[in-house]
């Protein structure tokens, strides 16, 4: 029996060519399907941390029985909220620290840069008294900045049992915040006859954040708090959670029992080094 004929060379490099072809155009055409499905993962994530959606109802954390899952439900729950105002507060900052150099090497600032300033001094309900620049940006710099993530999840979590308290569910007030006019939120069921307060109540969680860093960061009740973060900024750069604690003495009729409840929070939940600062 005659051996076949293997098939011409020329014949067998055209097989080759065309199949090295097919696997190349298919190996380039599931990078760019990678490539693209990473870029939507990483928009997604971008839209989603800068464009939160108010919640109309908020999550039934009394439903988790198990208490690990229900802590680590809230946190990551919150988390977001307290990132985006976070990252607010950062880039009003940048700016103003921008400005402030421009001040300190003697270069005066622009009208515009001027009536920028001021309108910063105004959000954070800062009284000018004819302020130098100078004064008004060191002022400034103590009240716009950063509240150590921790230090937020942990004071959410007590002041709105983890996400279970009537004023979390009805009013979306994870922070506790009272207020004064008639109407402005829910009555405590324990008020005393002779008080009027209310406990704030919000139209979103996004809200209730923004509210709890404006309150930390320009209230005089938390002037040593504003003071303990500068120094920390001037001395380390970086803020710490528990330490910060201390700065807020004021924030309960408990006062030091309060601080601690808050930093054991922070301890026995890691939640330093699980979320930073």
């Amino acid at each position: 029996m005659n051996e076949p004929k293997a098939p011409p060379s020329r014949f067998v490099e055209k097989i080759w060519k065309r199949e090295f072809v097919v696997v190349a155009l298919t190996a380039m055409a599931m990078a760019v399907l990678l490539v693209t499905a990473l870029l939507h993962r990483q928009l997604r994530l971008a839209e989603v941390r800068n464009e939160i959606t108010p919640i109309a109802v908020f999550p039934d954390f009394a439903s988790i029985e198990q208490i690990s899952v229900k802590k680590q439900m809230f946190f990551d729950f919150m988390e977001l909220y307290i990132d985006r105002q976070n990252e607010t507060v950062a880039q009003t900052r940048t700016r103003l620290l921008e400005l402030s150099t421009a001040v300190s090497g003697g270069q005066p600032l622009s009208p515009d840069e001027h009536a920028e300033l001021l309108a910063v001094a105004g959000r954070y309900h800062l009284e000018l008294e004819e302020m130098e620049e100078s004064e008004l940006l060191l002022e400034l710099l103590k009240r716009v900045d950063t509240i150590p993530k921790p230090l937020a999840l942990a004071q959410a979590a007590t002041e709105s049992a983890w996400g279970t308290s009537r004023f979390a569910l009805e009013g979306n007030n994870l922070f506790g915040q009272w207020c004064y006019d008639d109407g402005c939120g829910l009555v405590p069921g324990r008020r005393s006859a002779d008080a009027s307060h209310e406990v704030r109540a919000f139209e979103s969680i996004d809200a209730a954040v923004r509210a709890y860093f404006m309150n930390l960061n320009t209230h005089h009740q938390y002037r040593n708090f504003r003071e303990l973060r500068f120094e920390m900024r001037n001395r380390e750069g970086d803020l710490d959670a528990e330490a910060l604690a201390w700065g807020l003495d004021g924030y309960s009729e408990r006062g030091e029992k309060y601080v601690d409840e808050v930093q054991t929070i922070i301890q026995q939940n890691n939640l330093v080094e699980n979320y930073g600062g």
